[in-house]
């Protein structure tokens, strides 16, 4: 989501926080329903979550690489005497061994549906560690993203110009994984929001989304039921 005349845009920077944290909490209560028994797994099922999580946590790394890479730089030149960015770094450099953590467990739940133990205990075990683990990056991102935006937010309108907000925000579509990243707009997105990023970026946007959307909603229905 690109700037305005009046001054940055972060519409979609605030959609994207939202979506980081509203999957990471949909995750960890879908573990602790398998490790409870609450619902049934499969190996293909176990498969498709492994993707997702790993996906998930791939884009919360790049998303706070680009914020460490580009938005800090941009932010220290703009607003230097404004804000200090040491303890939102600090943060980012915590979360990476959760993130780690989160893809090791799920690949450890993977691999139990794959070696066909699907009933035995090993799947509650796999699935509660997965489910600790998450939850334990969902609290973290709640409060790291909380903070950000009430320190960062105001600064960006403040003091960073549109050319230089659509720099950082070219560079944070770059390298994400779009295919992954665009249609959970549509799952997070408020309707007024949505609707100004579809009126912002033109027919693109809106077309992208319709190729994208029937394969990521079977992806979704695999992961969560549905």
């Amino acid at each position: 989501m690109t700037g305005s005349e009046t001054g940055p845009n972060l519409v979609g920077f605030r959609i994207n926080h939202r979506t980081m944290r509203a999957d990471t909490r949909r995750l960890a209560e879908l573990a602790d329903r398998v490790a409870t028994g609450q619902i049934g797994y499969d190996r293909r099922r176990a498969g498709a979550l492994r993707t997702y999580v790993r996906l998930l946590c791939d884009g919360i790394h790049h998303h706070h690489r680009m914020e460490d890479e580009v938005l800090w730089p941009v932010l220290e030149r703009s607003a230097a005497d404004e804000i200090d960015l040491r303890e939102l770094s600090d943060d980012h450099a915590s979360l990476d061994p959760v993130l780690d953590e989160a893809r090791a467990a799920v690949d450890d739940l993977a691999a139990v549906f794959a070696s066909g133990d699907a009933g035995s205990a090993r799947v509650r075990v796999a699935a509660g560690r997965l489910a600790t683990v998450l939850a334990h990056l969902r609290d973290l991102l709640d409060e790291h993203i909380e903070e950000e935006e009430r320190l960062v937010f105001p600064v960006i309108r403040r003091y960073v110009s549109v050319a230089d907000w659509d720099s950082v925000e070219r560079a944070v579509r770059k390298g994400g994984a779009l295919r992954f990243e665009l249609p959970r707009i549509e799952r997070y997105a408020q309707p007024d929001e949505l609707a100004e990023l579809k009126r912002t970026a033109g027919p693109v946007l809106r077309l992208t989304l319709a190729a994208l959307r029937p394969g990521f909603r079977r992806r979704e229905a695999r992961v969560f039921g549905g």
